[in-house]
This record gives C-alpha cells, structure tokens and sequence, in this order.
C-alpha cells in the first residue's frame, strides 16, 4: 500500500473511529485500525465486535493494499504532528511508515485478514433525524441510562417509532428521561411496514455516544436503518453499525402523569443554585432535598438538614398554580434535570409528595412548555 492523503482528513478519519476500540487480551487485533484501499478512496474501520464504525476518504492511491496498526499508537503520533497539508502511508512487510513534513515513524502492524468483518446494510435507510436536535437529545438522556448488567435493557435507549416522530427515553428506575425528534421517512413504505411489525427498539448506550462524537457543527441529518437486529447509522461520511439489545422496555409512558394539580414556574438558574446549596446539607449522596410549594405566598422553599452538619434553606419566588405540595427528592437527580433544561425558565409539575414530579423547558411571556424533553423525578418516600 502507497498513497497520500490530506492530514486534516485523517486526523478527522482516526478520532471517528478510535474511541470503538477497547483493551482486548483474547483478540489483540480488536485493539487495531484497519487501514484499507478501496476504489480510489482510503477506508478506515475499528470495531468491538458491539459497535463498528468506518468511514472513506479521497486518497491519492499509487499501491492498493491493506494493514491493522494499533489504534492508541496511530491516533497519539497523529494527534501531535505539526500542521501540513498532506500525510504519506507506505506499507512494507506489515510495518506502516508515515511520513508528514519533518516527522516520521514506522509502527508494526497485523494482517488485515483476521480483521473483523464490519457488516454493511444491505438494503436502504429506513428514516432521518435532525442531527442537531439529535445532538441535544443525546447527552439529556444518557444521564439516566441503568449501569446495572443485570437489567440489559436499561443500558440503551428505547427508541420508539412513530409516523411523524421518534420518541427516546432512557431510565435507571429513579429518574426517567424522554426526548421527542421529529422524523423524515426516507424509505416511507418500508418505515411503515417495519413500525407495523416492530416500532420499539433499545439501542445500546455506547452506540449513540458515537454517534453524538461524529455530529459536527454542520451536520443536518443522520440517517438510521435497520436489519436483522442491526442498526445502521450514517453520520455526514462516518458509518456506524451495532447490534440491538435484546429484551423488552419497561411501559414508561404509563408511568407520566396525564396531568398535574400543581404547576410551578422558576428560574433555573436560581432553583440549580439552591439544590447545589441544599445538597452541601445532606448527610451522604443519598441525601435529601425538601421542596415546599407555598403557593398562596407564590414561594417555593428548597431545604435540607443532617443532624451532624447543619441545616439550610433557600426561599425561590415562584409562578405558582394549584394547592400546595411537599417532596423530597435525591439532589444530584435532580440536579441532573435542572443542567438538562436548555431554557432560563423551568416547570415543576407535582401531583403529590409520592407520585411522579415532571421537569420541563418553558419559553416565551406566556410560559408554555417545550414538550421535546422531559424529565421524571421519582420522590423520597419519607
């Protein structure tokens, strides 16, 4: 293999594809990149045997050829060469020499043949999403996927399909998030047949945290398909391939309140300031948070006390509509919340001091609640 390449380009090609990679002590060429000529382009791929990414890039190409180099290696030499215009690959007996400006180096690699087989789709996309959006949605949910192995379908994304939009929630049984993306169908006939059959899936944690690494600032779309247990993603040029977890997702939707007595209005600067505050107070992270709704003071009380450190309380003007109300809550859950919400005012929806609390985005004079993110809280039964 000879060829020559822009240095921008492959610095881009390795960072979308490295993070893939793990520490493997069964299978050491999982711990590779494999580096690939193909049809006058440079193709570049990584896998887990989970998750498989790859992508292509122009090349000028004088030998076709193939080699796996170890990942860590290529992305740290590559990361810290001086900027240059282009860099030069050249494979000879299974060592890659790398040449760009005044830096070389000559890294040892193993035969591409007992690289993995990255499955590639074989039919078409199914359906788009606004990459930007997707870029929001991402890190408000990932904060509540389940680190229990025990409980596999907790460690994805429930993704749920529907005929203008997709729905996504992830949960850790205590707090639940969902984010709602608007859809365009590329393939509207074979999208509908498959949300017939199928309309839920749970796709892994870690894939959509690849997916989110690749989303550039100019991104528009990413389009998605799926096939035998296999989703397909493709970000600008970078094609991200894993499996679907196997199981069922619990019926969350049957957990949110179809409506709510009491609704309050706050600043989410200020109510974030007095969990952090009132969360000093708590006698361990499994400490707890008081919120008190006065409502006929308009005021909303955020408090906390330990025998053996003290007490606080922060007194929040407030929007307030319906009966007063008393919970407690875990604070790093709902400051979790509280950092999620994009907007300088939030509601907090309230039943009672024992049933589901609902944080939502407001905007405009009027307040009105931005549906494409919610955030469920479950309180601290006294």
């Amino acid at each position: 293999m000879k060829l020559t390449c822009t240095q921008e380009n492959f610095k881009k090609a390795i960072y979308s594809t490295e993070r893939v990679v793990g520490k493997q002590i069964t299978l050491p060429i999982l711990e590779n990149i494999l580096l690939e000529t193909d049809h006058g382009m440079l193709k570049i791929a990584a896998t887990n045997l989970e998750i498989g990414v790859f992508l292509k890039i122009g090349a000028k190409i004088e030998e076709e050829g193939t080699i796996t180099v170890p990942a860590r290696l290529l992305s740290n030499f590559v990361n810290n060469l001086p900027a240059d215009g282009t860099v030069a690959l050249t494979v000879i007996d299974q060592t890659l020499h790398i040449e760009s400006g005044s830096s070389k180096a000559q890294i040892k690699g193993l035969q591409a043949q007992d690289f993995p087989i990255i499955p590639e789709m074989e039919g078409e996309f199914l359906f788009s999403l606004p990459a930007q959006e997707m870029r929001e949605a991402i890190p408000r949910l990932a904060m509540c996927v389940s680190m229990d192995s025990t409980r596999p379908e907790l460690t994805g994304f429930n993704v749920l399909l529907d005929k203008l939009e997709v729905k996504l929630a992830a949960t850790d049984s205590f707090r639940l998030a969902e984010a709602v993306v608007t859809l365009v169908k590329d393939n509207p006939q074979a999208y509908d047949l498959f949300i017939e059959k199928t309309g839920s899936i749970i796709v892994p944690l870690n894939t959509f945290s690849e997916v989110f690494r690749v989303i550039g600032n100019d991104t528009q779309e990413i389009k998605i398909g799926i096939e035998e247990s296999q989703i397909f993603f493709q970000v600008d040029n970078v094609r991200i391939v894993s499996r679907l977890i196997n199981g069922k997702y619990p019926p969350y939707q049957q957990i949110i309140p179809e409506s709510f007595t009491t609704r309050v209005v706050l600043k989410k600067d200020s109510v974030l300031r007095a969990v952090k505050i009132a969360g000093i107070f708590t006698h361990s992270k499994a400490g707890e948070v008081k919120f008190t709704v006065n409502s006929e003071g308009k005021e909303v009380y955020v408090q906390s006390r330990a025998e053996e450190v003290g007490e606080n309380k922060t007194i929040l003007n407030a929007q307030i509509e319906g009966p007063e109300q008393e919970a407690l809550f875990n604070p790093r859950y709902m400051v979790d919340g509280l950092q999620a919400m994009g907007t300088s005012h939030m509601v907090l929806l309230m039943n009672s001091g024992s049933s589901p609390a609902v944080l939502r985005m407001v905007q405009g004079e009027k307040r009105e609640e931005n549906l494409s993110y919610t955030y469920i809280i479950m309180p601290i039964k006294n």
